[in-house]
Order: structure tokens, then sequence, then C-alpha cells
């Protein structure tokens, strides 16, 4: 059986695909922007769905002319990847019902819990928890006070 991932000439179809729904939520955020009443509202997000339109364009670009057989889903820890995406969906949608603050820990606690990969013990627990918490205020402050932006 020949394996479709170290055949000479093939793309990166899984690079190609991801990067391409990139760039179809890119237009679809542009699109979405357009119904903003405030015009001050529309800057962040138009200036995101083209960095990121931008950035998937030259992934796409990259990969189809170099592809790398080695790249595909791989074969690590598969519920790392689930448990970062859930924990991302959770955050969303419980953060108009919650506020920012409590979804957002959420979001902080499911991707790290996800990313590490040592053990855990009392003292790097309570190291990340107090460093979630002075991010988390961090960006609060950054948004609401520096940025002006109305949080949940």
């Amino acid at each position: 059986m020949i394996d479709a991932a170290t055949t000479p000439g093939r793309k990166d179809v899984g690079t190609l695909a991801v990067a391409s729904l990139f760039v179809g939520l890119g237009l679809v955020t542009l699109y979405d922007v357009t119904t903003y009443s405030d015009s001050d509202s529309v800057v962040f997000p138009t200036f995101v769905a083209y960095a990121l339109i931008f950035c998937s364009v030259l992934v796409i670009i990259r990969s189809w002319l170099w592809p790398n057989p080695h790249n595909g889903f791989g074969s690590g820890d598969w519920w790392r990847r689930l448990l970062l995406v859930v924990t991302m969906l959770a955050a969303c949608l419980v953060m108009p019902f919650s506020g920012f603050l409590p979804a957002t820990a959420i979001a902080f606690a499911g991707g790290l819990v996800a990313a590490r990969h040592e053990g855990w013990d009392t003292r790097s627990a309570l190291v990340f928890a107090a460093s979630g918490v002075f991010i988390m205020a961090g960006f609060y402050a950054l948004f609401r006070f520096a940025l002006g932006v109305p949080l949940p």
C-alpha cells in the first residue's frame, strides 16, 4: 500500500482546505461588518479579517508551490485538540450570558489543560491560576478601558 502523504508531487490537501476555510471565514466577516451601525466597531474586525485572508492566501500559495509531505494531522493527542476546540466554542457560547471574565476563564483553563503535557502538582496549578487571573484582568483592562470596547 502506498502512503498518500509521502507520494511525490502530492499537494498538502489538509493545509489547503483549512487555509481556504479561513479565507471564507474572512470574507464572511467582511460581509458581516457591513451591517454594523457604529463605524468605530468596524475597524478591528475588518483589520483582522483582511489579515486572516492575506495570511491564508500566503499559506495556500506556499503549500501549493512547495507541498510538505510530512504535514498533516500527525499522531499527537487528539483529546487535547478536541478539548481546545470545545473550550473555545464553550467560551464563545457562554460569554453573552456570563460575561467576559467567566468565559475567558473557561477558555484559559481549557487551553492550559490542553497545552500542558507535564504532570500537575499543587505549586504549578497555583502559579498557572494566578498568572491566568493577571492575564485575564489585563485583557479586561485593555479592552474595557484602553480600547473602550464594551464587554458583556
